[in-house]
């Protein structure tokens, strides 16, 4: 592994700094005034405009390899989503790069018939559209997608879905018109060939949004939200299925691998912006007579945020070049190690950089507040820390038989 940066991703990286710098930084303050006059749960109008300018400059996709997408590597487009992740509710998707978008693009690239992706791949890859994937829900521990209760029924050349789904990212905004859904066709079948997935349009008689979740009292109406949702005899046409009947469970773990490394990868940006405000604001501080920069505690904080960051950057491109290498599951270990560290550690740095800033780090007049609950929801998002350890445990004992 090389780890200096190609010509492509050098070009890229320039052309994406800049846009940041003349567009999405100075749109920051522009957006939260827009949200907070507008409706909580639809994007602001300042989204579709930086859309546009993204579209015009050729900055656009870049997560999907492949015939549909930019055709980056998962190293070549590391870095970009880190910048991204500087301004997470921004610029991810501005470029057309914000899950669960991502994620939905990538199963139908990979397992959606022609006409599905012509119905729904197509426009999502153009901006026109957003969606949503309902696998999360209430009533059971999700964090076992085994446990998934929601019903998917043959009924003739239809299927029938029952159940409920909650923190539905996405699901909250108007243009999401398309949900991936997760449920159960065959409940007696073996444990990881019970689920399968099924496309259901927004307009579909029997699906209803119930409410949109907060997150620590975030609405995320710039991602669209996390709605809680029913589906009461919600019939589809067989063809909307996802590839075959039990292949759920495959699905989404080729779904959420790709997933996981895309937020570790901008977490590193959001720990990146983190020291940069932590250390502006140490050196323009006063306090007991000297400026907060000289205290000890607070050059530690500093110095134990560059090297965690620097450490998290080492371990997701590492994985990133696995992925491309040897595939998704030959990069697995990483990509749960990868999992488990960076939302934490970022968490920590966010967490001394709030308190570099006093009160003010937990206003609305800085975006810590703001970061710190995006990485905190992080290790909850895509499996729990601890369903990640206990598989990564189970995979290194496995070297020592009795």
């Amino acid at each position: 592994m090389h780890f200096g940066y190609d010509d492509r991703t050098e070009e890229l990286r320039g052309q994406l700094n800049a846009f940041m710098d003349e567009f999405v930084y100075p749109a920051e303050p522009v957006f939260e005034q827009q949200l907070a006059e507008g409706d909580p749960w639809s994007p602001p109008p300042v989204v579709a405009e930086l859309k546009a300018e993204a579209r015009k400059r050729g900055l656009w996709n870049f997560f999907l390899p492949g015939e549909h997408g930019a055709g980056l590597t998962n190293l070549q487009y590391a870095p970009l989503a880190e910048i991204t992740g500087r301004s997470p509710h921004l610029a991810p998707t501005a470029i057309n790069c914000a899950a669960p978008d991502t994620g939905n693009m990538e199963v139908l690239s990979m397992f959606g018939s022609e006409q599905q992706r012509k119905q729904w791949l197509t426009p999502l890859l153009e901006g026109e559209i957003r969606s949503a994937f309902a696998m999360t829900e209430p009533d059971v521990a999700s964090s076992d997608a085994r446990n998934i209760a929601t019903r998917i029924e043959r009924d003739g050349g239809d299927y029938v879905i029952n159940g409920k789904k909650w923190f539905i990212s996405g699901a909250m905004n108007p243009h999401c018109r398309i949900f991936i859904v997760m449920g159960k066709t065959d409940p007696d079948g073996e444990p990881h060939r019970q689920q399968s997935m099924i496309l259901v349009p927004r307009d579909t008689p029997g699906m209803t949004i119930k409410r949109g979740m907060h997150v620590f009292g975030y609405t995320d109406g710039d991602h669209g939200g996390h709605a809680e949702i029913e589906f009461d005899d919600v019939r589809v046409p067989a063809e909307n299925l996802i590839g075959e009947e039990g292949g759920g469970f495959a699905v989404a773990q080729a779904r959420l691998g790709p997933g996981r490394i895309h937020h570790c990868m901008r977490l590193i940006g959001m720990a990146e912006r983190a020291i940069e405000l932590m250390c502006k604001r140490a050196v323009s501080r006063t306090a007991f007579g000297k400026p907060i920069a000289q205290q000890g505690v607070v050059q530690d904080w500093i110095a134990e945020s560059r090297v965690r960051v620097e450490q998290l950057r080492l371990l997701v491109l590492k994985t990133a070049w696995l992925m491309d290498t040897v595939g998704n599951q030959g990069a697995h270990t990483e990509i749960q190690s990868i999992k488990i560290a960076t939302p934490i550690q970022v968490e920590w740095i966010l967490d001394k950089a709030i308190q570099a800033h006093g009160a003010g780090g937990v206003s609305q007049d800085t975006p810590l507040a703001g970061l710190w609950a995006h990485a905190r929801t992080l290790r909850l998002a895509d499996g729990p820390d601890e369903v990640h350890k206990r598989s990564l445990a189970r995979r290194e004992l496995a070297k020592y038989p009795r």
